[in-house]
């Protein structure tokens, strides 16, 4: 079964990937694939190729990976308050930073991943540990994850009032 750990960048995909390899599951990063089988061209994965070639029992993690067409789809979330913030704080650069929070508010990897995936999930990594994340995604995969089926998160909501703020490029 093919297993999506997706979500905007900076919602926590990568230190949930370690530590559920460290827990002994087979956790493949989408990038190092798509290296191994000759799918980057131009620094562009070419999904769709990757798609057809990437089977077996694995997790497959990176914001690409719901487009591959898995099983389950887990999306991470992050309120797009404390997105900006961890973007921010990894030197990214504004256009960037903006670019992925606006993507985070507008639900843009849930909405694919409901295209791509037979089952979706989503988690709301704000105020999580890693390892609650990680114990969160291993609720799905022994099938108790019925309280991260999608709907439940609506940023928009949430941070209604600081969208403006949020969409500066000088905060």
């Amino acid at each position: 079964m093919l297993i999506a750990l997706t979500g905007t960048p900076g919602v926590g995909k990568s230190t949930t990937a370690k530590i559920l390899k460290d827990r002994g599951y087979n956790v493949q990063s989408v990038n190092e694939l798509a290296e191994r089988f000759n799918c980057i061209e131009d620094g562009i994965v070419d999904v769709d190729r990757l798609s057809r070639i990437v089977e077996g029992e694995m997790i497959v993690e990176g914001h690409l990976s719901h487009l591959l067409n898995p099983e389950v789809a887990i999306v991470l979330r992050c309120n797009p308050l404390k997105l900006k913030e961890r973007l921010k704080s990894k030197g990214w650069d504004e256009e960037k930073v903006l670019e992925n929070v606006e993507a985070e508010i507008v639900d843009v990897i849930l909405i694919e991943s409901l295209e791509y995936a037979k089952e979706v999930y989503e988690i709301d990594t704000t105020d999580l540990s890693p390892e609650e994340v990680a114990n969160a995604v291993e609720e799905i995969l022994k099938g108790k994850g019925w309280k991260y089926k999608p709907g439940k998160i609506d940023w928009i909501s949430e941070v209604g009032e600081f969208i403006e703020d949020l969409m500066r490029k000088d905060l």
